[in-house]
């Protein structure tokens, strides 16, 4: 059967549209091809537990984030860019640095000098900053919604790895809170410690939830209270799932315990106010293993 020059015409473009269809499905990544890959756990320079500098004072990485553009976000405490004094942690009173402000990740920091820097980024949310842009004057959000996301640099995201070291995890997120003599899991890395890595890794129990503050902090001991420094560290529970990032360090009426601000919380806010499309934890590439 032959066909006419109106019907090759026809055919000829129904097999061009469908070449250059399968070229641009080939050249354009999904979103599956723009998710991060992470680096080897036991040689990743960036994940939780790393330290952390903004203008000279140090801190310690909580958990991996990304967004859904495939960028990197590492969490620390929003105090840790805080411009008041160190036990200032009432987002809604205290100044804060700026969004754009450089902050490092180091390794072996101590009270001589900041160590070896292996990467850097740029904070792009403060829950401090949100607050005062709007208006916040709920006491609870206030004094416990203590949450910053520095964005890791493109030249540093293949540094990174979102297990918790010793620990491994997060497992996911906790969002039904703390029963007293529940088990917790952190990871400090204050440069007091000079960065020795064995005094890095405790375990505590929970003091149980106080209703009274709608579920945004949780206070627990520690063996070896976290300590200046630790600031932003993770906690996992006994199951290995977030349960928050390390606001305080209790004087009164529990002296020597830790406050953690409630991760579920601080997250769903951000999620809701950062302007960050995707927000979400990433959960570690290593299983959780609750031994000591």
């Amino acid at each position: 059967m032959s066909l006419s020059r109106s019907q090759l015409a026809a055919v000829f473009a129904a097999v061009t549209i469908t070449i250059l269809t399968a070229a641009l499905l080939t050249l354009t990544p999904s979103r599956a091809d723009s998710a991060p890959t992470w680096a080897p756990a036991d040689t990743a320079e960036i994940h939780p537990g790393t330290m952390m500098y903004t203008a000279g004072a140090q801190c310690t990485a909580n958990f991996v984030y990304t967004d859904g553009a495939g960028n990197v976000y590492v969490g620390y405490a929003a105090h840790c860019a805080g411009q008041g004094e160190a036990t200032d942690t009432n987002g809604c009173n205290v100044e804060s640095l700026p969004l754009g402000t450089p902050v490092t990740f180091n390794e072996g920091g101590s009270v001589v000098d900041e160590g070896t820097q292996v990467g850097s980024g740029t904070l792009v949310y403060s829950s401090w900053l949100t607050e005062k842009q709007l208006g916040t004057t709920d006491p609870n959000t206030c004094a416990y919604n203590d949450l910053a996301l520095v964005k890791v640099s493109a030249a540093d995201i293949g540094k990174v790895n979102p297990s918790i070291p010793f620990w491994g995890g997060p497992t996911g997120i906790d969002t039904d809170g703390t029963a007293a003599g529940d088990r917790v899991y952190t990871y400090g890395n204050s440069s007091l410690r000079a960065g020795l890595a064995p005094l890095s890794p405790h375990t505590g129990i929970s003091l149980g939830d106080d209703a009274a503050d709608g579920g945004w902090s949780h206070p627990l001991y520690t063996v070896g209270p976290g300590i200046p420094g630790d600031s932003g560290s993770a906690f996992v529970s006994a199951d290995g799932k977030a349960i928050g990032v390390l606001s305080t360090l209790g004087l009164a009426p529990l002296p020597l315990s830790n406050n953690i601000g409630d991760l579920a919380k601080e997250l769903a806010f951000a999620q809701q106010h950062s302007g960050i499309s995707g927000l979400q934890l990433v959960n570690g590439t290593e299983p959780f293993s609750p031994i000591l």
